[in-house]
């Protein structure tokens, strides 16, 4: 697996709407780690995409009606099998942080790349996920060197009261020490 354009060879690509440019002169120096089920706590379905794409059907389930107007996506998406979807080209600015802020510089989503995976904040991730999860990472700190270890947060940590993800379930320093 490589890189090539800011697109993560031999993997799914689909190209969200839900994106633009980033700032001039910025460096990507963030890895922000998410989670997301769609419809809550329920897996192994392409709602999530659907999200992502605009193209939720509204009528499948009544949470879908809370989030209709809400247009998000992610650089990289990785399911509950392991398998990873992109979203949006790395060196664009995917809409995933919301109100952020880390080390005092607001907006995430202007220097981050951000990872989703299919789950909740009170679900243990699967052993498929953190392969793929450790995989696409060490890529990414390989292709933007401003990208390490300890630039590596999850949502809670840049939204802190606003947001919860990955949880307490993510396994922190087995994904760190596999880097």
């Amino acid at each position: 697996m490589e890189i090539e354009n800011h697109i993560f060879k031999n993997i799914k690509f689909v190209d969200s709407p839900n994106f633009n440019e980033r700032p001039e002169n910025t460096k990507i120096s963030l890895i922000v780690i998410h989670s997301i089920s769609l419809p809550p706590n329920v897996y192994g379905n392409n709602y999530v995409e659907d999200f992502f794409m605009n193209k939720l059907v509204i009528s499948d389930h009544d949470y879908f009606q809370e989030i209709q107007d809400i247009r998000v996506s992610s650089h990289l998406y990785i399911k509950r099998t392991g398998e990873i979807i992109q979203f949006v080209p790395l060196d664009m600015r995917a809409w995933h942080a919301g109100e952020s802020s880390f080390k005092g510089i607001k907006d995430c989503n202007n220097y981050s790349i951000g990872i989703e995976l299919e789950g909740t904040d009170c679900d243990v991730y699967s052993n498929e996920q953190y392969k793929s999860l450790i995989k696409i990472s060490k890529l990414i700190i390989k292709n933007y060197p401003e990208i390490n270890k300890e630039n590596i947060v999850g949502h809670s940590d840049i939204s802190p009261g606003r947001k919860t993800d990955p949880g307490d379930k993510f396994e922190w320093r087995r994904y760190l020490d596999a880097l």
